[in-house]
């Protein structure tokens, strides 16, 4: 199957003003998923706390797998974030969460919840055909993706600013991207990367 390629469409110092603009994006999608995912690396007791304030069902993890040496095998996170005491809490640090939640229900509270980790909020769906630009939409690639303190949709580039990509289908499509960039009112401002 492959996977989309994710075009940079626009990059800003302020989480909210990337979600917001990911939110225009999002509006434009013809068909839109019933679910929404989240992603954060956790670098601090505090972000831990808020993270696990906006979300309480989902699962913590650490984000770099930790080895028993005693019996090799994975050892998980399974404390309540909520009431471990920060001295116990900051050994298992940084942790990771990856949830899924309905459209429109916590993503806010997740943005105001976010750390310096990087962090994405994936949006997916589908494009509407286009004729101008002689693009398909595709559902199995199609979306928006805010990576926040990332300029990498794969997480490899922390950065200090927040990068909203679109992702469209696997052998890439510019002139969507570039369409959509300039609906923000800018260009791409970069090469495809390899998306989800």
């Amino acid at each position: 199957m492959g996977n989309s390629r994710a075009y940079p469409v626009f990059r800003t110092g302020a989480a909210v003003e990337a979600w917001t603009q990911a939110l225009r994006l999002n509006a434009l999608l013809e068909v839109h998923d019933d679910e929404v995912t989240l992603m954060a690396d956790l670098m601090t007791v505090e972000d831990a706390r808020r993270m696990a304030a906006v979300l309480p069902r989902a699962e913590f993890n650490h984000a770099r797998a930790q080895v028993d040496p005693a019996a090799p095998e994975i050892v998980h996170f399974g404390s309540d974030i909520a009431t471990t005491e920060d001295a116990l809490l900051e050994p298992e640090l940084p942790l990771s969460v990856l949830h899924y939640v309905p459209p429109g229900t916590v993503e806010d509270e997740f943005v105001r919840a976010l750390g310096r980790g990087i962090a994405s909020i994936g949006l997916s769906g589908r494009w509407p055909d286009d004729a101008e630009t002689d693009s398909g939409g595709v559902a199995a690639y199609d979306g928006v993706e805010v990576v926040f303190n990332g300029d990498n949709v794969n997480w490899s580039r922390p950065a200090d600013h927040h990068t909203v990509f679109v992702h469209v289908d696997k052998w890439g499509d510019l002139p969507r991207a570039e369409k959509l960039a300039a609906f923000l009112g800018g260009t791409v401002l970069g090469d495809a990367q390899h998306g989800w």
